[in-house]
């Protein structure tokens, strides 16, 4: 016996014990393979998935690392069965490749003909292939790359692409790093996307993302293609390629609801790109209006449904996907790996906090009670109303303008998701609401005006979780959530992490109604942040002023 914090169990389950002295150091090498399921108190409860260890392999990683690391850390002896799963599944990677032929063109081939010919004879994969070429070697229909890695994904046997990229129409993309630098772990990330040639960059929220994708673009020399959530988000990518690019405002477009501009670097919004007419997707030309030589997909883990169907055909565009966490709450993790492409880079959060590069974060969960009234309507609704009642409850309100008052002076930000709630807060704290019928032009203006100090207090909706850089923001207060979202939860959280010039570290809030599913949505949230090696400190509202 060991004296390890990790307990590796045969069904696939690690349990990290996170009050041993060990444990930051076992979750930071455990973390590029094993998935965060579970985050009471004392125990973590991790999970080996195929997709978590072909990612891990993809990012550099080979079995003999995965098994040294549990049996390392683990405090009893790990299961012979699980070590032996472990190396055959991340040996599966790349035993199908996808190729260029000198003559035939894209072709599938193996080294281990059981798996060629065990592959060939699956339903899901037969329209997709041409003639057989020899015993290793299939021709493939170049329009089918991207669905055939989603179907050899699905079938186990996830093949690694080296059949290359198109270069594009060339564009002169260089990065001014005049009275700034490139930071290492930044320049890491981009060099990791360009090696791999797509991929998956995961940094934290505030950690200069845009600034990887600029990084990117410089080394592709081409006209790009960048997808966003939103309007105001476009803008300031504009803002920020400008700032530290070559480029000029001419050069580049927005491609929005408002402007269908097509510049040698086109930003345009996810919602844009799915709006259809009559069945059809009326903007799918855009994907063609220009031979680009890079596709970057902005906030990945939202990236919605018929944008992966129109990826499917852009696999010879090299694509780079940025995000804070892989975690999508479709479940389509999948589809990221075989389309966009494997993670290729990722830092965790304490690591790039440690280094000063985000701020320290505190999370409080302060737990309110339902007034009994309250509690009754509760407990005799029906299923789909109960989140509603326990978020929106006005002991939650009431707390709020407690903790705005402790805090008056510190920029805030109150989040929630219930609009009528917001509308309430907004007027009883006599600040300014954001919400999705704001015109873009006023959110800018009182973003900026946030930024600059103008106003230290915004309500805002969800359409401030994505992409939306609030610097100064040093204190958030949730008080409802997308149920269970741990993507959501990163990302408002996320809105907290930038440096502050005073070294002040952020405190993020969330308001959670205690005895309901409040509580368990809650709970759920915070795996991300556990995840992350943040811990939840837990008050009851009446010792908030002293938390």
């Amino acid at each position: 016996m060991n004296d390890g914090p990790l307990i590796v169990q045969s069904d696939k389950t690690l349990l990290l014990e996170i009050d041993h002295e060990r444990a930051q150091d076992c979750r930071k090498a455990i973390a590029p393979f094993a998935e965060l399921e579970r985050s009471p108190e004392h125990v973590h409860t991790y999970r080996l998935t195929p997709l978590g260890l072909w990612n891990a392999r993809a990012a550099g990683h080979d079995a003999e690392q995965v098994v040294d690391t549990l049996l390392s850390y683990s405090r009893y002896a790990v299961p012979h069965a699980l070590l032996v799963d472990i190396a055959e599944t991340m040996a599966r990677y790349g035993r199908l490749r996808l190729d260029k032929h000198p003559t035939h063109g894209l072709v599938l081939t193996s080294t281990d003909r059981p798996v060629l010919e065990e592959v060939l004879r699956a339903k899901k994969v037969q329209g997709m292939l041409g003639t057989r070429l020899d015993e290793q070697t299939v021709l493939v229909h170049p329009s089918e790359r991207g669905n055939l890695k989603q179907a050899l994904l699905k079938l186990g046997w996830p093949a690694e692409d080296f059949a290359g990229y198109v270069d594009g129409e060339a564009h002169a993309i260089e990065l001014d790093e005049s009275g700034w630098h490139l930071r290492d772990y930044q320049r890491d990330a981009a060099d990791s996307f360009w090696h791999g040639g797509s991929g998956v960059v995961v940094l934290p929220c505030g950690a200069g993302k845009t600034i990887v994708g600029a990084a990117a673009m410089a080394q592709a020399k081409a006209t790009t293609l960048i997808l966003v959530t939103n309007t105001v988000s476009a803008r300031q990518w504009k803002e920020e390629l400008v700032r530290r690019t070559s480029l000029t405002e001419d050069e580049i477009g927005e491609y929005s609801g408002t402007r269908k501009e097509i510049r040698p670097v086109t930003i345009a919004t996810y919602q844009v790109m799915t709006t259809r007419r009559k069945g059809v997707y009326s903007h799918l030309e855009l994907f063609d209006a220009k031979d680009w030589g890079l596709v970057v997909y902005d906030e990945v883990h939202l990236l919605p449904a018929p944008i992966f169907r129109m990826t499917a055909d852009l696999q010879a565009r090299r694509r780079i996907g940025l995000t804070a966490t892989l975690v999508r709450e479709d479940g389509r993790e999948g589809d990221v790996f075989s389309l966009i492409g494997p993670k290729r880079y990722d830092a965790p959060w304490k690591d790039i906090e440690s280094q000063g590069w985000i701020a320290p974060a505190d999370c409080v969960e302060v737990r309110v009670t339902l007034p009994e009234g309250e509690r009754l309507v509760y407990a005799t609704a029906e299923p789909d109303e109960r989140y509603r009642l326990a978020s929106c409850t006005g002991a939650k309100t009431r707390l709020v303008e407690e903790l705005v008052a402790k805090h008056r002076g510190e920029p805030t930000l109150v989040i929630g998701q219930y609009l009528d709630q917001l509308d309430e807060i907004a007027e009883r704290l006599d600040a300014p609401v954001i919400k999705g019928e704001t015109p873009v032009k006023e959110r800018e203006r009182l973003f900026n005006a946030f930024r600059h100090g103008e106003v230290d207090l915004l309500v805002v909706s969800k359409v401030a979780n994505f992409s939306v850089d609030l610097p100064s923001a040093s204190v958030a207060i949730q008080v409802s959530g997308s149920f269970g979202s741990r993507q959501e939860e990163a990302q408002r959280l996320g809105r907290l992490l930038r440096p502050k010039t005073d070294g002040r570290s952020a405190r993020f809030y969330a308001i959670v109604s205690r005895d309901t599913v409040d509580a368990d949505f809650a709970q759920h949230r915070q795996r991300f942040l556990a995840e992350q090696g943040y811990a939840y400190r837990i008050v009851d509202a009446d010792d908030v002023a002293s938390a």
